[in-house]
């Protein structure tokens, strides 16, 4: 009998946990003082409080029209102006809405590149050479040459395949409807040096190029010559050679189990491997198949030919086809995203290749073009 009780007890008492009433969800948001403001190409970030949040759907509108689906708001303005958001957070007990104003004001920025994060090109003719360094250089101090470089519009150069940059400006550049920006380079007819181009946002709000990477997928991205997940490894010399065009100067290995040399260049007498670097450096990334060729066949008129798009240093700076569009960018597997802007842009030589007296094909950056920004 006391088991046939405990049992009635035990499933009234289900029962009237099942038919308790869900509760509504809470929105805690405290506006600031003098309401929320923001200048245009830069995040506004709002992160309210919501209570009673289990199995809750949250709608952002902006103007009315619909532009998150997120519990948080991250969001940038294009043009100044004054704007009506809403949030609305739904659940099984209920909705509620909130609804405020947002003060977009007008601000004037540089269409340049402002700061530089990271800067390690891999050995090659130009490496201590643009930027000059010394055997008393350190990374950070390179970065600051870097910087200083390419604040001036001057150039860089990346070196050998996985050399990059990483580099940032005063403002978002904002995913418009067609192409967004160029990285300025100095390629030329017949002549390419195609560094890929990686894109980020300042997702976490600590200024830092610390965020998830995208990579611009250019025409290359999914040819069958091109290697994704590639490194190669290059070894500094013992000494420097006493041939000026020593072909078996700056010795490297990669993961696909080949192995080679980058030669001398007897035009360029400086070292090669980056002075403020140890025995040996790696490099990570995707490896496109180059185009270069020898014209002559005698090795004395050699050509790259451009990539079809979506490259840095790919096509001349005032051709269309050097022109990137942020919506080519994919994840780490390859699927294409939606971004609304960009804070940060790493760029890194693709290519491994040498066009005898020319030396190494190496990726130069000069500045960046928000094209957004031109009237």
């Amino acid at each position: 009998m006391k088991k046939i009780l405990f049992t009635l007890s035990l499933i009234l008492s289900l029962t009237a946990c099942s038919n308790d009433e869900i509760a509504a969800p809470e929105i805690v948001l405290t506006e600031p003082d003098g309401g929320y403001t923001i200048n245009k190409m830069q995040w506004l970030s709002i992160q309210p409080e919501i209570k009673n949040a289990n199995d809750a759907t949250f709608t952002w509108l902006l103007d009315g029209v619909e532009v998150a689906t997120t519990e948080n708001l991250l969001y940038v303005f294009a043009e100044a102006g004054t704007h009506n958001v809403e949030l609305k957070v739904k659940n099984g007990g209920g909705e509620i809405a909130k609804t405020f104003a947002v003060a977009v004001n007008e601000k004037t920025y540089l269409n340049k590149i402002t700061q530089v994060f990271d800067f390690l090109p891999a050995p090659g003719q130009f490496t201590n050479e643009l930027p000059k360094a010394t055997e008393d250089d350190t990374s950070e101090s390179m970065r600051v040459k870097a910087q200083t470089s390419l604040k001036a519009s001057s150039m860089i150069s990346l070196g050998g395949f996985g050399g990059y940059v990483t580099f940032g400006f005063d403002h978002t550049v904002i995913n418009k409807e067609g192409n967004d920006f160029i990285v300025l380079g100095n390629a030329y007819v017949d002549w390419s040096e195609p560094g890929i181009i990686m894109v980020s946002y300042d997702a976490n709000g600590n200024g830092k190029a610390d965020d998830e990477w995208y990579e611009i997928a250019g025409s290359e991205h999914n040819k069958e010559t091109t290697i994704k997940n590639y490194e190669i490894t290059y070894y500094k010399p013992e000494a420097e050679p006493t041939n000026a065009n020593e072909p078996n100067y700056i010795r490297w290995t990669d993961n696909q189990g080949q192995t080679g040399y980058i030669a001398k260049n007897q035009y360029h007498k400086q070292s090669f491997y980056p002075f403020w670097k140890g025995a040996s450096v790696t490099y990570k990334g995707t490896f496109l198949k180059s185009n270069i060729y020898d014209k002559s066949g005698k090795g004395t008129n050699w050509a790259n030919p451009a990539y079809e798009w979506g490259y840095a240093d790919n096509w001349a700076n005032t051709n269309e086809k050097a022109q990137i569009n942020i919506d080519w960018a994919v994840n780490a597997k390859g699927e294409a995203v939606k971004l609304q802007g960009i804070d940060f842009v790493k760029v890194y030589n693709s290519n491994r290749a040498e066009g005898g007296w020319l030396g190494e094909v190496s990726t130069e950056v000069s500045g960046f073009t928000d094209l957004n920004l031109i009237k």
